[in-house]
């Protein structure tokens, strides 16, 4: 299984929370002043401009026969997935590839992006077949504020606010009925820790589960 992680920045930035979350024109020259800026820290959510990919599960692997071919459809479907926009640090997309079907999995805000993913893998040669089990999440005020407080609380963070300007901010947040999810991938288990606390620490979260992988 393949974790896709896609993110970008903002040059027009603004107070709206539906920019934040669901993305925005690519920011190139802000990055120096992100610590010092609400703004343009905020706007480092936004659409797509590059992608990283984790690991395939090794359990997973072990079960089945690698079929030819299948390494070429998994670097397109993430050649595809990387040209979505919108995807943000608020969706998570994952992907496995078996043959020539590909199961579509994960977490997005926007019902568009489901369907866009969907689309955008069809297109892959070698592919016939996309089960597509996206989940799109349900819409929520609520759940807004809290994916706008847990960006805060970890992103702003010393020590995993680095993150937030690396090319590819890999901690992503995924917020359901107040229930809050991280998944991705940090360097070390003590940035995975901090993390988690930092998440644990924002007011009105019933839970936080802390599934983000260290790096090896």
């Amino acid at each position: 299984m393949h974790l896709i992680y896609l993110s970008t920045g903002r040059e027009e930035l603004d107070w709206n929370p539906a920019s934040l979350i669901y993305g925005g024109e690519t920011m190139r020259n802000n990055f120096k002043h992100a610590m010092t800026s609400m703004l343009i820290l905020l706007g480092l959510v936004g659409g797509v401009t590059q992608i990283a990919w984790g690991k395939a599960d090794k359990k997973d692997q072990g079960q089945r026969v690698f079929v030819p071919g299948e390494d070429r459809i998994q670097r397109e479907v993430v050649h595809q997935l990387r040209l979505l926009p919108y995807y943000s640090v608020f969706d998570n997309l994952e992907f496995k590839v078996e043959g020539s079907t590909v199961e579509l999995m994960g977490q997005v805000v926007r019902p568009s992006l489901k369907s866009d993913a969907e689309a955008a893998v069809k297109h892959v040669e070698g592919v016939e077949r996309v089960v597509n089990n996206i989940e799109v999440l349900p819409l929520s005020g609520i759940d807004d504020r809290i994916r706008l407080a847990e960006y805060k609380a970890i992103y702003w963070h010393p020590g995993l606010d680095r993150y937030a300007l690396s090319a590819i901010p890999s901690i992503h947040i995924i917020v359901k009925n107040g229930h809050v999810t991280l998944v991705g991938v940090v360097a070390n288990e003590m940035d995975k820790n901090l993390a988690g606390i930092q998440a644990n620490g924002v007011s009105g979260v019933f839970s936080v589960t802390n599934n983000l992988q260290v790096e090896k």
